[in-house]
């Protein structure tokens, strides 16, 4: 595979298929090395966390910068796509300048490949991925299915972290203070069928500890106190709010293949009522 850009006796850390991907065609990259000084972070990065930067700086001041950034052009200034980490640990490490991938994109790539880079590195918070995702589709109009391709994930993956990106403010702030950071149970505590089910749920996993099936069953214990069984409900909100699904079930108990197999089922029937 080419690896069009690159500065010569450089290669990217990680398979460079992603910028390829999306820059495939449409835009020209040049490698280069810029000065620390006039490079600018992204103000839309993903990543709100930059985390412990001490051993990314220690290996930089012995090794230097092995992987370069990738910046786009912005009136005698670069603007930082993904690297941001990168560069400070570089300025940390006192370097003046920096090996750089210059790449001619648009406001959406920028995006895409901030998003896209952070993913693939699996350190994103769940909050970062799903207010990443989110931002995709609330600036550029992407569909669930147009982000799942983009980012390389699967649709119920998107999906799923789209829904977490919906959960009440008070709620999200409850779980930050909890340190619940798992998605599973982010999901358990989003699949609630109102805001206040949430709260009570993400209070009972933060004070009991609970795993992803002890919240499961905490989560069905509360929709169905006497242990009868009551519909599974589930609740979609477009990511600008212009609509809502809801979709519910005759039984309790639905897995991710039933909920898609209905969904579609619905979908044609639009199909079919329209055609």
């Amino acid at each position: 595979m080419s690896r069009r850009g690159l500065p010569a006796g450089l290669s990217m850390r990680h398979d460079a298929h992603y910028v390829e991907e999306l820059t495939q065609e449409r835009v020209s990259h040049v490698g280069r090395v810029i000065p620390i000084d006039k490079l600018d972070p992204n103000p839309d990065q993903p990543r709100t966390e930059i985390g412990d930067l001490t051993e990314l700086t220690a290996s930089i001041k012995e090794k230097g910068v092995l992987e370069p950034l990738l910046v786009k052009p912005t009136f005698g200034r670069w603007m930082i796509i993904a690297g941001e980490r990168r560069w400070r640990a570089a300025t940390a490490a006192g370097l003046t300048e920096v090996p750089c991938i210059e790449m001619d994109v648009d406001e959406s790539a920028v995006a895409e490949i901030a998003l896209i880079e952070n993913m693939q590195r699996k350190d994103l918070t769940p909050w970062e991925e799903a207010d990443g995702l989110r931002a995709l589709c609330e600036r550029f109009g992407y569909t669930h299915e147009d982000v799942a391709r983009k980012v390389g994930k699967s649709r119920s993956t998107v999906t799923e972290a789209l829904s977490i990106a919906t959960m009440p403010a008070d709620v999200r702030g409850m779980c930050r203070d909890a340190e619940i950071t798992s998605k599973s149970l982010l999901l358990q505590i989003v699949r609630q069928p109102d805001d206040d089910s949430m709260r009570v749920i993400a209070q009972q996993i933060a004070e009991q500890g609970l795993t992803r099936d002890g919240a499961r069953k905490a989560r069905r214990a509360y929709i169905d106190p006497t242990g009868s069984s009551e519909p599974f409900v589930y609740r979609f909100e477009a990511p600008g709010r212009e609509f809502r699904v809801e979709v519910k079930f005759k039984k309790s108990d639905v897995s991710t293949e039933e909920l898609f197999e209905a969904l579609n089922d619905a979908a044609q029937g639009i199909d079919d009522a329209v055609s």
